[in-house]
Order: structure tokens, then sequence, then C-alpha cells
């Protein structure tokens, strides 16, 4: 079961009882009557608060917006952190240094993709794994056997700053000890308002971002909140759900696991055959990888005259070759735009193929790279920090 996010989703609502899932610990703050849920990794987050996500959009590439996300951090303790991570991850984690962050798949035993997140060393005997959507903690219980290793959850809830103004407003948050120097996956803790809290320099945008985790009971979320809110107020942040962020995801090629990447899917189709280090020995997967097809089968799709939706049909000639994962109309580049899954390796990029919605119209569309701009990801290392300018 995906979380699509699509715009008719925000209709497709059912009562359920409150209690089944995790509610956010920031909810005082950010309920209103117009908030539509959704649920995440086992969390309420807000899909839409009524708003008009196109003003969040371009307020999210224009100055910064702040995001209450679901993601779900699980701690890795334990003196057998180290061999545990290498056989459940694809990334070498021996090597990882103190405070820096890598994306990293877990992989079945058929080489599909589990899990993606991002990986955090604290030190050699403790390590952050802040999942997406999925049991991954439950899959990392049935593999600990053996090691000595604690798998457990620190109650950790993340909120994203992302947009350029967010180094000005970590700067001030942080009473200036967060600033342009920290680079991009790089991590710590850091006071904020009187609380000790990781900080990581990462986001779920490809804008310049930070994330910030509270540390379970411990922490005044409310306190904190209110902190960031004072101190983004002078540049323009703003509360955004999470709809905003899913326009830029896309355009940004990062994938949402469940949605677009599942275990029906490997790491090299998925084009992530970058975070798949072969060479560092077993893991889960590995063996059947090893042999597989390194080409990718996971595009991007443009299209000028509708917005692709999933489930759609992409055709070559009369042939159905793929189907769209996921897809929104981009406004920077203001036509539509989607992730197409091909069911063959070939040399897709360039080509016009027919897209089929599901009412059964047809359209003309391109296939291509992914990202769809900023290929180089200047803009969420810093290089290019230019404000763009609403289309």
């Amino acid at each position: 079961m995906g979380n699509l996010q699509e715009l008719s989703d925000l209709k497709k609502t059912i009562k359920i009882s409150a209690r089944r899932f995790e509610e956010s610990p920031y909810i005082d703050r950010t309920n209103c009557p117009e908030m539509v849920r959704g649920v995440y990794a086992g969390r309420y987050f807000a899909m839409s608060l009524g708003e008009d996500p196109i003003q969040k959009y371009w307020l999210l590439r224009q100055k910064a917006a702040i995001f209450d996300v679901p993601e779900k951090p699980i701690e890795i303790s334990g003196p057998d952190s180290i061999p545990f991570l290498e056989k459940v991850m694809t990334r070498k984690v021996a090597s990882i240094k103190e405070g820096r962050g890598y994306y990293s798949l877990a992989c079945t035993h058929q080489g599909g993709i589990f899990m993606d997140g991002v990986i955090f060393k604290f030190n050699e005997n403790k390590f952050w794994y802040v999942q997406a959507d999925g049991p991954f903690e439950d899959w990392l219980l049935a593999h600990s056997g053996g090691f000595n290793v604690k798998i457990s959850d620190p109650k950790s809830r993340v909120l994203q700053i992302q947009g350029p103004a967010s180094i000005d407003i970590m700067k001030a948050a942080s009473n200036g000890k967060i600033d342009e120097n920290m680079p991009y996956y790089r991590s710590g803790f850091f006071d904020l308002g009187g609380q000790q809290l990781y900080v990581s320099r990462s986001g779920f945008t490809n804008e310049l971002g930070f994330e910030i985790y509270s540390d379970g009971f411990t922490t005044d979320h409310l306190a904190l909140w209110d902190h960031l809110m004072d101190c983004g107020k002078p540049f323009g942040m703003e509360l955004s759900a999470t709809r905003a962020m899913t326009i830029r995801r896309i355009e940004a090629g990062i994938f949402g696991n469940l949605t677009d990447i599942d275990t029906t899917i490997n790491p090299f189709e998925a084009g992530l055959g970058f975070c798949v280090n072969m060479d560092k020995g077993d893991f889960i997967g590995r063996e059947v990888l090893v042999n597989k097809d390194k080409r990718t089968c996971l595009l991007g799709l443009t299209c000028k005259t509708e917005t692709p939706v999933s489930g759609s049909k992409v055709i070559n000639g009369s042939k159905i070759v793929g189907h769209i994962t996921a897809g929104v109309h981009s406004p920077t580049l203001n036509t539509g735009i989607g992730y197409v899954r091909f069911y063959e390796p070939n040399d897709w990029p360039g080509k016009n193929l027919d897209l089929k919605l599901p009412n059964g119209n047809l359209h003309k569309a391109e296939i291509v790279n992914l990202p769809f701009f900023d290929k180089e990801k200047h803009i969420v290392k810093g290089i290019n920090r230019t404000i763009p300018s609403r289309t």
C-alpha cells in the first residue's frame, strides 16, 4: 500500500480510531478543522491543512517551510551494531564516520527493495536508521539473531525546515552554531532554544534544508516548535502540509517507498545502484543482485498536455511498456511530470511515447532521466543560491 498523496486522495477520507496510529507531539500547534491526515510508518501526518499547495510550494522554493514529517528513526545499538548493519544494509557501514549520514537500502533475499532511508552514526556502537514507510523495525528484529544488538524506537519525531532561508533560520535557532559551513548530509547535536537535539543537513525536497530530531519523551516539543517558529518568522517561514513537499520531491527525483519503489524492484532497476556496495562482502540480497541487469527501469516522464497520475499506462506503439507510479504538475517546469516504471530495460530516455490515463485519454509524453532539473544537485548543496521566480 503506497502513500500516493495525489489531489484525489484529499477527498478519500474515512473515520478511524485515533489511537490506532501515533499522533504527532506537535499536534497542538498544527491541528485545524481542515487537516486531512495520512498514515506513514505507523504515524499520522498532515497531507493537507486546507492551504493552497502551490502557494506553499513557492514558499518552499523562495523562502522556507516547516514540515512535521512522519519518517521514523530506529536505533541500532550494541557491540555488534556494525556487523549486523553490514548484513542488512546495501551500503558499507564500517567506513561511515561519526556525524555522517548516508542514504542506504535494505533488500529482500530476492534482491527487491524492502526499505530506503538514511543511516547516521553516533558512535561505534550506536546508529540511527531513519526509515521510510513500512514495518522495518520488525524486519530488523527478525534478522538480529546471533548478533549482540538492541533494536529500539527512540520515539523521535522529525521536523524539516526546507528552503533557501533555512540556513539563516537554523543559524538563529542555534545561536550561530549551525551555518552554511555545515556540509550536506552532516549531523550533530546542537542547542536549540535550551534543548540539546540532533540535527542533520538533509531533507525530502532537494532544497537547502535541515531535519531536527526530537529526543523522545525528554523533549519539550511545543517549546521547540515555538522556538523554531519565532526564529523562522523574520524570514517568512510558514507551516506546510506535505503536498508541497510531494511536488518538490518528485521534481527532485526522490522516490517514495511502497509508492515508487518496493520489493518487486531491485536497486539497479530503480537507478539506485550507487548505494549498493557489492565489494563490501555479504549482505541480504547480494547473491541475487550480482547477476542482475544493471540498467535502469524507473525513469521520468514529462507531458505538456496533462498531469500523469498513478496507474496511468505508458505505451510504445500498441504495447504497454510501463506504468506511472506517481505524478504531479511541476510549477517550475509548468508541465506534467511523473515516474514511469518500465517492465523491461531499454534505451528509454529521449523516446516519445503515449501516456494513457485511467479515463482512457491518450497524451504524448517524453521519457527523461531523473531528476527533472538541477541534475547536479547544486541547489541542495548550496552551490546555486539563486531564488527562483514564480512562473
